[in-house]
């Protein structure tokens, strides 16, 4: 009891803080302040949910500097192939992404545990009150800062279906099946005996299509359902257990950061911040729908025992304990994950 009284605090001071944000007044933007341009690409096709999404950000952070500041978005692979970005942004080709840092797990071991912790954070109030509330931010921030690049926030949601061509109704029946997954889920679900192939977003339709993986993560339930993917797959798992909560991520070139004026990088900061909330809020509104268009569609939805899930965690947190890779911050993160996750009682 006492666990969850602590637990439930620690979600209303984090929800508090969202509330706080979605309704902050437009920031004064002094009359010297210099009209800036920045481009920024996405990581959705246009015309999707989330591309709305940071379609609603852009536009927020022109309303809070009077529209002295703009970023011009970009869907998906409109300047650069999606898996050159990283390297685009540091590079100065355009200002800023968003982007998972998963993708980049096998270079920077700490984005392993800045992206998702499979079978980890049960709820995505939980994962962001690590940014927020336990120091997460700042430690991102020390992981992007050799690469040239600046952290700004997460846009953190909850979670990611797995879409299988072929029934998985236990973790006993991943082991050898050929599946899509990035970042720390590619460590795990391979701990769990699946062929990992990770592969872009938007590869995912063709890949499932072509028999090229058995099963995949992509996005969340309805973000999939448009991508088309109740065609492909007609077994839809949830839980999300390879990924019950889900942080993106908004990215900038350190330089071009630096270089913002201050009332510019705390408009970043909020408009990420109520994004993030909005965006979850719409996914958790339409989750239940996104289920019954899957169902309409011949899509079985297979829901996993919570008992089945629970007795694979300690195989995963293996898994974690390896993806740090020795790597002194990536430990760091991931010791504060846990410490955080044994107070909400999430851990033994």
């Amino acid at each position: 009891m006492k666990d969850a009284i602590k637990r439930r605090g620690l979600l209303k001071t984090s929800l508090a803080g969202v509330a706080v944000a979605a309704t902050a007044a437009p920031l004064a933007v002094h009359a010297q302040s210099p009209a800036v341009t920045w481009r920024m690409q996405a990581l959705w096709d246009g015309g999707t949910t989330p591309q709305k999404y940071e379609e609603r950000f852009v536009a927020r952070v022109a309303e809070l500097t009077g529209g002295r500041f703009k970023i011009n978005l970009f869907a998906a692979g409109q300047i650069v192939p999606a898996a050159q970005a990283f390297d685009a942004v540091r590079g100065g080709a355009f200002e800023m992404m968003k982007t998972f840092d998963g993708y980049e797990a096998g270079k920077i071991p700490s984005f392993a545990f800045t992206s998702t912790i499979p079978f980890g954070f049960a709820e995505s109030d939980e994962y962001e009150a690590w940014f927020y509330e336990r120091g997460g931010l700042d430690l991102v921030r020390q992981a992007y800062a050799p690469a040239g690049l600046h952290y700004i926030a997460p846009t953190v949601y909850g979670q990611e279906p797995l879409h299988s061509k072929v029934p998985i109704r236990k973790i006993a029946d991943l082991a050898g099946k050929k599946g899509r997954f990035v970042g720390l889920a590619s460590t795990v679900m391979g701990a769990m005996g699946v062929s990992v192939t990770p592969l872009p977003t938007g590869e995912v339709y063709s890949a499932l299509d072509k028999g090229v993986v058995d099963m995949a993560d992509r996005g969340d339930l309805t973000a999939n359902f448009e991508a088309g993917l109740a065609e492909v797959a007609k077994f839809v798992i949830v839980p999300g257990f390879h990924q019950p909560t889900t942080a993106t991520a908004y990215v900038a070139n350190r330089g071009a950061h630096e270089r913002l004026p201050a009332e510019y990088k705390a408009a970043l900061g909020v408009a990420a911040r109520e994004v993030s909330g909005a965006l979850r809020q719409h996914i958790l509104v339409n989750d239940a729908a996104a289920l019954g268009k899957y169902a309409a569609k011949g899509c079985e939805v297979i829901r996993f025992n919570p008992a089945d899930v629970a007795a694979a965690r300690p195989k995963a947190m293996e898994a974690w304990r390896a993806a740090t890779k020795g790597d002194a911050l990536a430990t760091r993160i991931l010791d504060s994950q846990v410490a955080f996750m044994k107070e909400l009682g999430l851990l033994g």
